[in-house]
């Protein structure tokens, strides 16, 4: 590791003075005005989040578009706010990037290349991307990681864990421990460049039969943990094509769906972060995934309740319910907390218990779920709250994340026949023989 990336005192104290200066005081207000019993601006401080995260390179950012889409775990105003923020933070310009370049793949760096763009082509929350071409003249994404991110991470996650334990005082609906605990997991692990380059060529091996979803193809010999060499996929943003026709953009939604669902229900692997930078469609409207940092493995054990909550809410049969809640890790379940989740699960899987072509959500606008969230938070705050367990954390954000997608496209799918065309053959060993093998090839662990 180079003097960029160390974990160091002074680093973290440096992130602290940083991150406490844009959110510090927006905590202290919110503590103050609850302390002093004075009236709450959800909407004002909403907007005040936003844009003192918004200045912030590194995993806060990250961590509050995350938060933008778990159900309950901020107000809603917060939720719509930091929805908005993209990975449009400014990026570093040509001094850094040598440095970081020189550091990484030595003096002689630029000889690797036939070229190499010094304006970069996207910038993110954890770092940047820049065009090049090899020397075989293949084009190349190559993702460079800001300086000092291990440092940002750690003083970041205890900046959010501030956050976390000042609304958890005032909010005890949802108990933010095991999101706290999860993110961190997920957020360190983004950090190791060559660990994403593993799940990249895992998912090129999942998905390797599905025509309308592309995987890139790391280069191992100009990748190290901090720089990530891949080849380059064209594609354009989503948003661009929402006002296309139905058929084109239904083809989009369906390749959305398999490029998440395939690697779930037969790998028990999932893309914890749909986030609209993270994938571009092509010109045959097949989907480009280009971002692979944030992965999920689950125990087979966890998917079968994914599947049997599906077949406990068709048959309205309870007792399978709290069993699948049970398997996903939820603890101290009584009836109405099963009667409270199982409104939120009921709008999850309600496309997918209709056979019929039908959109992924009835009302609500583009806003995916919010209402339906509202109400649950409420109802769960009155019977004493819930603590999300780990498992559920990353699992819950693909399906708002992509749920979202599938509402700007206003897809209007047969999501029944595509959900069953993925689990009926569903066996459980069958899924940790395939598993194992995948994850085996690519040194990655084996959920326990």
């Amino acid at each position: 590791m180079n003097k960029f990336d160390t974990n160091s005192f002074a680093g973290r104290v440096k992130r602290y003075a940083k991150v406490g200066r844009a959110a510090g005081g927006l905590a202290t207000k919110l503590a103050g005005n609850r302390l002093f019993g004075q009236g709450l601006d959800n909407g004002q401080q909403a907007l005040e989040l936003k844009t003192a995260l918004g200045g912030l390179k590194g995993p806060l950012m990250k961590v509050a578009q995350i938060m933008s889409t778990i159900p309950d775990i901020l107000p809603e105003e917060y939720m719509a706010e930091l929805g908005r923020l993209q990975n449009n933070a400014p990026s570093m310009g040509w001094p850094f990037v040598r440095r970081r370049m020189t550091a990484e793949l030595g003096e002689r760096w630029e000889e690797e290349f036939s070229s190499f763009e010094r304006h970069s082509a996207a910038a993110a929350s954890l770092g940047q991307v820049h065009r090049a071409l090899d020397l075989d003249g293949q084009p190349l994404a190559c993702k460079l990681q800001y300086p000092d991110m291990a440092s940002a991470v750690e003083a970041d996650l205890t900046q959010l864990k501030v956050i976390f334990g000042i609304y958890h005082r005032y909010d005890k609906a949802v108990d933010p421990s095991n999101i706290h605990t999860e993110l961190s997991e997920r957020l360190r692990e983004e950090l190791d460049y060559r660990r994403e380059a593993k799940n990249m060529q895992l998912y090129g091996h999942m998905l390797r039969g599905e025509p309308g979803v592309h995987v890139p193809v790391p280069c191992d010999h100009l990748s190290t943990e901090r720089l990530l060499s891949m080849s380059w996929l064209d594609g354009a943003p989503l948003m661009s094509l929402v006002e296309n026709p139905s058929e084109v953009r239904n083809t989009i939604a369906e390749n959305m769906f398999r490029a998440w669902y395939v690697p779930l229900y037969k790998y028990g692997v999932i893309h914890g972060d749909p986030h609209l930078g993270n994938y571009t469609v092509r010109n045959d409207y097949a989907v480009n995934l280009m971002d692979f940092g944030c992965i999920r493995l689950f125990h087979s054990s966890f998917v079968r309740a994914v599947i049997d909550l599906y077949r406990a809410l068709r048959d309205e049969d309870e007792a399978l319910a709290v069993h699948a809640f049970e398997t996903w890790g939820f603890t101290n379940l009584d009836r109405n907390v099963i009667s409270i989740l199982s409104q939120w699960a009921r709008f999850l899987y309600a496309p997918l218990l209709r056979d019929e072509v039908t959109s992924i959500q009835e009302q609500g606008g583009v806003t995916y779920g919010a209402g339906v969230a509202a109400k649950v938070h409420r109802e769960l705050r009155e019977v004493g709250g819930v603590a999300p367990p780990r498992e559920f954390v990353l699992m819950d954000r693909a399906a708002i994340g992509l749920g979202s997608v599938f509402t700007h496209l206003k897809a209007e799918i047969n999501w029944h026949r595509m959900f069953h065309g993925l689990i009926d053959d569903f066996d459980e060993q069958k899924l940790l023989d395939r598993q194992s093998k995948a994850l085996n090839a690519q040194a990655l662990p084996i959920p326990k």
